[in-house]
């Protein structure tokens, strides 16, 4: 549970470097809440829009039925929920991805480049794929330009 929300305590420290374990419990917590608060929505939209013919009589207004029936209350305010928790996470995500960058001992800046290669149809998925490879792959080993391995530290306080 630390290390889900270490970002969170961290939330605008851009500077310094976070292990592979804090970037990724940071990715389950959100998500998770992602799951539980927006997941009852997806789930009855698409059940909604997947029960209607869209090739049978009256499909576009079946359609608009289906739609408009997946909005209830409880999707409704677990779908406003996950979106105030996403704005509100967003740059502490923003921060322990940079972070984790620093870790493998590359800027941070290269984040902007894939978030913006990412909007290239084609180019954005293998851009996104060869991210997610970056981001598994281990840190750095003992000092780098961006600060101390985050890996020794928490040995050293391991045994202090």
């Amino acid at each position: 549970m630390h290390w889900m929300i270490l970002p969170l305590k961290r939330y605008v420290d851009f500077e310094g470097r976070s292990r592979r374990m804090e970037f990724w419990s940071f990715a389950l917590l959100l998500f998770a809440v992602f799951l539980i608060f927006a997941g009852p929505f997806y789930f009855s939209f698409f059940t909604a829009i997947f029960s209607v013919n869209p090739t049978g009589p009256g499909s576009e207004e079946a359609m608009a039925e289906a739609i408009l029936a997946s909005f209830t209350t409880m999707n409704t305010i677990g779908l406003i929920v996950s979106t105030i928790f996403s704005l509100v996470v967003l740059i502490p995500w923003i921060a322990v991805t940079v972070r984790r960058l620093h870790d493998l001992g590359q800027s941070g800046w290269w984040y902007l480049g894939v978030i913006v290669a990412s909007m290239i149809p084609f180019v954005g998925l293998l851009t996104s794929l060869a991210f997610l490879v970056v981001l598994l792959l281990p840190g750095t080993k003992g000092d780098n330009r961006f600060g101390p391995d985050p890996k020794a530290t928490d040995l050293q306080e391991t045994f202090d």
